[in-house]
C-alpha cells in the first residue's frame, strides 16, 4: 500500500482526524453513524492502488473528539476537503449516515462530486411507512438506563448481524470491531458536547432528479426494512443509478464481505472512467 499521511485538521474548533494515501482521482470514504473511519480498513488499503483515498472520523467519532458549539457534518467535510486541497471533482462513498452526508455534498456542490456510492444509506429527510425492528426500543431503553455496553450490543445486533442472522453467523473479528467503534461513539454522545445542525436547509429526498452523476446503491439483504425501501426509492428517482444487493450482509456490507464489496465498487468506478 502507498504511504499513508495522517493528522488532525482544525475545523470549527474541532480536531478532525483524517488519513490519505495513493494518487489519482480523490475517493472520499465516509463512515456510518455506528462506526468510524476504521470501517474502511479493507477498502482504504485496496483502493489506494488507483485512487487518492481519504477517510476521516466525523466529529464525535473515533479520534475526532466532540467539542462545544454548533456544527454540521457537511461544513466539517467541506472544510476538510479544502484543508487537503481536494478541489477537483471527487468520488464520494458513504455508509448509512455517511451516505446521506455524501449525497448532501453532491447536491449542494454539484461541481465537486463526479460520482456517488451509497452504502446502506438513505437521502436526508426521507420518511417511509415501514416496520421498525423491536430492538430499536430495547436500545433506547438501555441508553436511558445508562447501560452503554448493552446499547452497543443491541445496536451491533441490529446493524451488523441484521435481520434473520444470529451473532454466531457473522465474521467475529468484524463484529467485534463494529461493537468497539459504536461503543466509542456512544461514550462521546453521552458527553453532550456540541449541537449538531442539519447539513442543509433543503433535504435531499425530493431533489434526487437533479442528481446528474453516476450513483451506485449497495445494500445488504439483511439490512432494516427502512434501508431496503430507501434503496428502491433512490433507484426510482435518480437518473443514472445502479443497485446491487449483497445477499449475506446487513448494514455494513463492506465489513461482511470485503472482497465482494470491493469488486462491486471497482467495477462501478471502472465503468464511469471508461
Amino acid at each position: 500500500m502507498n504511504q499513508t499521511k495522517f493528522g488532525f485538521a482544525n475545523i470549527n474548533n474541532a480536531q478532525i482526524y483524517y488519513e490519505t494515501a495513493g494518487q489519482g482521482t480523490p475517493l472520499v470514504m465516509i463512515h456510518a453513524g455506528v462506526a468510524d473511519s476504521r470501517q474502511w480498513n479493507n477498502e482504504f488499503a485496496f483502493f489506494t492502488q488507483n485512487y487518492q483515498v481519504v477517510r476521516y472520523d466525523m466529529r464525535g467519532y473515533g479520534k475526532s473528539e466532540p467539542v462545544e458549539g454548533e456544527f454540521n457534518h457537511l461544513d466539517d467535510l467541506l472544510s476538510l476537503l479544502d484543508t487537503l486541497e481536494l478541489h477537483e471533482p471527487i468520488i464520494t462513498m458513504g455508509c448509512s449516515m455517511g451516505g446521506g452526508l455524501a449525497m448532501d455534498l453532491a447536491l449542494t456542490q454539484l461541481s465537486r462530486v463526479k460520482a456517488l456510492i451509497m452504502v446502506g444509506s438513505a437521502p436526508s429527510g426521507l420518511e417511509l411507512d415501514v416496520p421498525t425492528p423491536t430492538k430499536f426500543a430495547e436500545a433506547e431503553k438501555a441508553f436511558e438506563a445508562g447501560d452503554l455496553d448493552r446499547v452497543a450490543e443491541i445496536e451491533t445486533q441490529i446493524w451488523f448481524d441484521g435481520t434473520d442472522r444470529t451473532p454466531g453467523q457473522v465474521n467475529q473479528a468484524m463484529r467485534k470491531l463494529c461493537y468497539e467503534m459504536n461503543r466509542k461513539a456512544l461514550s462521546n454522545e453521552v458527553k453532550e458536547l456540541g449541537k449538531r445542525l442539519p447539513n442543509t436547509q433543503t433535504p435531499a429526498f425530493d431533489r434526487l432528479s437533479g442528481l446528474n452523476i453516476p450513483v451506485l446503491v449497495i445494500v445488504g439483504a439483511h439490512d432494516t426494512p427502512y434501508i431496503l425501501a430507501a434503496a428502491n426509492y433512490m433507484v426510482e428517482r435518480i437518473p443514472s443509478v445502479q443497485k446491487v444487493v449483497i445477499e449475506d450482509a446487513a448494514h455494513l456490507p463492506n465489513m461482511d464481505h470485503p472482497y465482494e464489496f470491493q469488486g462491486i465498487v471497482k467495477a462501478f468506478l471502472e465503468g464511469i472512467s471508461s
